[in-house]
C-alpha cells in the first residue's frame, strides 16, 4: 500500500510592513508642518512665544531640526526668532490684509472677467465647492469652510489658463487661509454672507454676466479687508 506523499509546506504568510518601517518625512518636514498648520489653523495665535523644547517634544525630534524648521517659517513671515528665547507667532497685520486684498483684486477681477463665458466644468466645480463649503459651515468646521473658500476663488483664477498668474495666486494661500480663518472664528456669523456672495458669483458666471460677476468679486473681496480690519460689525 503506497503511502500519501506529504504536502507541500504552505507558503508563509505575506506580513505587512511594520509602521515602524514606513519611511518618515525628514525630522525638519515634519516640524514645519507642525507649526505651520498650528499658526494656520490658529492653535497657535499670534504673538504666542514658541520655544525650541517644546515643539522637539511635541514632535518627538531633537533641537537641530527644529532650528532649521523655524528658519524657514521666518522666510515665510510666519514667526520672528529671538536668539535663547524661541519664536514669536506673528499676527496678521493691518499691512498684510491690505496687501493681500490689493493683489487679490487685480488677480480675482480679471480671472472672473475672463472666466465668461464660462465652461461647463468651471460651473460643476464651483457647485460641488459651493456645496462643500455649506457643508463646513453647517458642522460648524470654520477652518475647512476656510479651505474650500480658498479653492472656490482659486478654481476660478486656473480657469483662464494663465498660468504665471495661478502661481501667484497660489503665493498668497497660506496668507489667505490664516486670515480667513481668524475673520471666521471672530464673525462666524458672516459664514453666511459668504455663501451667498459665491453663490452670486457662480451665477453670474451661469448666465455669462462678466460685468455683473466682477462687481460682486470686488464687493467679496473688499468686504473681507474692512471685516478683517475690525471695521465692519
Amino acid at each position: 500500500m503506497d503511502m500519501p506523499s506529504s504536502a507541500p509546506p504552505a507558503p508563509a504568510p505575506a506580513t505587512a510592513p511594520s509602521p515602524t518601517t514606513l519611511k518618515q518625512p525628514p525630522a525638519a518636514d515634519r516640524v514645519y508642518a507642525h507649526v505651520k498648520q498650528g499658526v494656520l489653523d490658529r492653535r497657535y495665535e499670534g504673538g504666542t512665544l514658541l520655544t525650541e523644547g517644546e515643539l522637539a517634544e511635541a514632535v518627538g525630534v531633537s533641537r537641530t531640526p527644529v532650528r532649521e524648521a523655524l528658519l524657514r517659517l521666518q522666510v515665510e513671515g510666519l514667526i520672528r526668532l529671538y536668539p535663547k528665547k524661541g519664536a514669536l507667532v506673528l499676527p496678521v497685520s493691518a499691512q498684510e490684509i491690505a496687501d493681500v486684498v490689493e493683489t487679490r483684486l487685480l488677480v480675482e477681477e480679471h480671472a472672473a472677467r475672463k472666466a465668461v463665458p464660462a465652461p461647463a466644468g468651471l460651473i460643476e466645480r464651483l457647485e460641488e465647492l459651493l456645496a462643500r463649503q455649506r457643508e463646513q459651515a453647517a458642522a460648524g468646521d470654520l477652518a475647512g469652510a476656510a479651505v474650500t473658500d480658498r479653492c472656490f476663488h482659486a478654481e476660478i483664477v486656473r480657469s483662464g489658463g494663465n498660468e504665471i498668474l495661478s502661481r501667484l495666486y497660489d503665493q498668497l494661500r497660506d496668507r489667505q487661509l490664516r486670515m480667513g480663518v481668524a475673520v471666521l472664528h471672530s464673525h462666524p456669523d458672516r459664514i453666511a454672507k459668504t455663501l451667498t456672495e459665491h453663490q452670486e458669483i457662480l451665477e453670474a458666471l451661469r448666465r455669462g454676466d462678466s460685468d455683473e460677476a466682477v462687481g460682486i468679486v470686488h464687493r467679496h473681496i473688499s468686504w473681507f479687508s474692512h471685516l478683517a480690519r475690525g471695521e465692519v460689525r
